[in-house]
């Protein structure tokens, strides 16, 4: 049977990837104040109103019901696989289950799963990426579920920011943790923890360190790169995220990267200048 895949704008998940396995997108709301984001708005539009604005965006959960509109949507005859963020970082895994509930009331045929990442950015379009890439093999649901828990096990994801200042007005970083990082250009590497939080790994004198630190960490796994996939997220600097996707490929051959730019929410948090790798 076949199934479709449905994921949150958390994950990053490039255009080229959401048409190749046909992914469905829930978008979660993000305003400007009193002013919602249109969801086609893109990446630069964003960073460009986001620097321009005295306040911070601010970002919510989808509703049940459109998370139900989506799964409504799914023709007969295909079950559904829900990929949702972190439940510790947004309610958007609650809002899934909900609509899952409701649909199921309502007498609709396919079968729904939703699983919790506990990841989001990089680390959620990896395993998205995966996930789907699997579906398209034509294995049934149960197996890919079992295939995705076992991918949230085994991923890692790190990643540097070049200012904290979001991250801390958005409440997913300490202040304290942030206050003693502004001291003497101290950049932190970060991870996002088995529970789906953010989590403080290294201090690091300037991010050049802290990128080297970062990329470091590839260097403590074992790697098929025919086969293996990494992710590598930016938000509004292309052109270093290019430069550390060389790096990689110079000392790991990874045959498939998936390259893309943080969207309007996770961009809100980690603010312009920040790299993400997961693996």
């Amino acid at each position: 049977m076949p199934i479709k895949i449905i994921t949150d704008s958390g994950s990053d998940l490039p255009l080229e990837y959401m048409e190749k396995y046909n992914v469905t997108i829930v978008h979660l709301p993000v305003h400007f104040q009193d002013e919602r984001m249109p969801e086609d708005t893109d990446a630069e539009t964003f960073y460009a109103k986001m620097c321009a604005c005295k306040e911070l965006p601010t970002t919510a959960s989808p509703s049940p019901q459109v998370f139900l509109e989506k799964y409504a949507e799914v023709e007969a005859g295909t079950d559904i696989l829900v990929l949702s963020m972190s439940s510790n970082i947004s309610s958007t895994y609650q809002a899934a289950r909900i609509a899952k509930e409701m649909y199921e009331e309502e007498g609709h045929p396919n079968v729904v799963e939703v699983i919790d990442t506990k990841n989001f950015s990089g680390g959620l379009s990896l395993i998205v990426a995966k996930a789907a890439k699997w579906a398209e093999e034509g294995i049934g649901l149960e197996e890919l579920v079992e295939r995705v828990h076992r991918q949230i096990d085994e991923v890692n994801a790190y990643f540097t920011l070049d200012t904290l200042e979001n991250v801390i007005k958005g409440g997913r970083l300490s202040r304290v943790s942030g206050a003693v990082a502004s001291v003497l250009n101290i950049k932190l590497l970060l991870k996002i923890s088995d529970e789906g939080t953010v989590e403080v790994v290294e201090k690091t004198r300037g991010l050049p360190k802290a990128l080297c630190h970062l990329l470091a960490k590839l260097d403590h796994k074992h790697y098929d790169y025919d086969k293996a996939v990494i992710a590598i997220v930016h938000s509004n600097c292309e052109k270093l995220a290019l430069e550390i996707k060389e790096r990689i490929l110079e000392k790991h051959p990874f045959r498939e990267i998936v390259f893309s730019s943080m969207g309007p929410v996770m961009g809100t948090y980690a603010g312009v200048g920040g790299i993400g790798v997961a693996f």
